[in-house]
């Protein structure tokens, strides 16, 4: 039973991988080409003709989507190398990661008490919590 939970967590992992890499591209490439709304209005409205802010609100998005683009792939790396092979160490990192996740997500909600933007976040983090439980047994077997 253990192995096949401890598939199921690497594989549950390599799915979150992907999705964060594809949805990451995605908004690249609407933070780049698309107009996209931000507090209900299109960023276009918003630079209204001011080329400078235009691209900076490009800028943001695309930063913020080259970041989680490079963390899906070094997520992916470690999912499929160390982790799928039992590393112990890799089961720490992505739980940090996690609560990393969380604890800035949460600072959105407090400091801006804004919860936009919170749900796919939220959902990543349950998901990884999930299979890092599925697979819990690795701690215990490392002591």
């Amino acid at each position: 039973m253990g192995s096949k939970l401890r598939t199921a967590s690497w594989i549950l992992l390599a799915v979150v991988g992907v999705l964060v890499l594809l949805i990451s591209l995605t908004s690249a490439n609407l933070a780049y080409r698309g107009d996209y709304p931000v507090g209900g209005m299109s960023i276009v409205e918003i630079a209204a003709g001011r080329d400078t802010v235009l691209e900076g609100l490009r800028g943001t998005r695309g930063t913020a989507a080259a970041w989680a683009a490079a963390w899906a792939v070094l997520f992916l790396a470690m999912v499929l190398g160390p982790y799928r092979q039992g590393d112990v160490a890799t089961w720490w990192g992505f739980l940090a990661s996690a609560l990393v996740l969380g604890g800035v997500v949460a600072g959105r909600v407090l400091f801006l008490k804004s919860q936009a933007g919170t749900g796919t976040a939220l959902v990543i983090l349950v998901v990884v919590l999930f299979a890092l439980l599925l697979d819990v047994k690795r701690i215990a077997g490392a002591r």
